[in-house]
C-alpha cells in the first residue's frame, strides 16, 4: 500500500496544494438535488420508488461513492441504509469521524430492478449528476466503494481486488478505492483490508 505521506508529497509535487480548487460556476447542491429528483433520463424512472440523491455534509472532506441504491435505499430515499449502511457507518467511525461529517452517494440515483448491475445506458445517464456532486462539494478525498464506482469515474474496467487500497487521482482529487460494504458482509475475511483503507483515509486527513 502506498504510504499516505509520500502520496501527499507526490500530490504537492504535481501542483495539488492542500486539495483547494477554484470554485466553478454551476448549481448549488440543493438545486442539483431538485433536478435529480425529477429525472426521467432512463427507464429506471418508471421502476423506482424514490430517487436516492445522496446525503451528508455539503462541504465534506470525504465523499463516499457506491454503486446504486438497493431495496431499502429505494424505500427510504437514502443511501446506504440497512446492514450495509451500518457497516459503512462503522468504517467511517474508524476514521474518527461521523456519518454526518461525510457525503455519501451512488453512481446511479435509482435502484436497478432486482439489484442487478448498472447498465451502460443508466451509468451514462447518471454520471453527469455524480460529477456535478463532486464539483460542487469539492472534497479533499474521494473513496469509491466497489468496482462500479471506481470504473465509472476512472473510465476503466478492472476488478476491485486489483485496485483496492491503491490510491490514484481523479481530476486532481486523491481517490482511494475500497470494498463495497455489501461485499464485505458476504466476505468478512476482507473486512481487515477495509479497516486498513480507513486508516489510510485517517492519515490523509491528518496531512492537512
Amino acid at each position: 500500500m502506498l504510504d499516505p505521506k509520500r502520496f501527499l508529497t507526490a500530490l504537492k509535487n504535481m501542483g495539488v496544494d492542500e486539495y483547494v480548487f477554484a470554485a466553478k460556476d454551476g448549481p448549488t447542491l440543493a438545486e442539483l438535488k431538485k433536478t435529480v429528483l425529477s429525472c426521467e433520463r432512463c427507464p429506471l424512472a418508471s421502476t423506482r420508488k424514490n430517487v436516492v440523491f445522496g446525503e451528508g455534509d455539503p462541504k465534506a472532506a470525504i465523499v463516499f461513492v457506491g454503486e446504486a441504491p438497493g431495496e431499502e435505499e429505494d424505500n427510504q430515499g437514502r443511501p446506504f441504509v440497512g446492514r450495509a449502511g451500518k457497516l459503512l457507518d462503522q468504517l467511517i467511525e474508524r476514521i474518527g469521524i461521523k456519518r454526518s461529517d461525510v457525503f455519501i452517494c451512488n453512481v446511479l440515483k435509482c435502484r436497478p430492478p432486482g439489484n442487478r448491475d448498472p447498465e451502460p445506458r443508466e451509468v451514462a445517464s447518471c454520471k453527469e449528476y455524480l460529477l456535478s456532486q463532486l464539483d460542487i462539494i469539492r472534497p479533499r478525498i474521494i473513496c469509491t466503494l466497489g468496482r462500479h464506482a471506481y470504473n465509472t469515474l476512472l473510465e476503466v474496467d478492472v476488478p476491485i481486488t486489483r485496485i483496492r487500497g491503491k490510491m490514484t487521482v481523479f481530476r486532481g482529487t486523491p481517490l482511494l478505492p475500497t470494498y463495497h460494504p455489501s461485499y464485505l458482509l458476504r466476505s468478512q475475511n476482507k473486512i481487515k483490508d477495509a479497516w486498513e483503507d480507513m486508516e489510510t483515509l485517517k492519515e490523509m486527513l491528518r496531512g492537512r
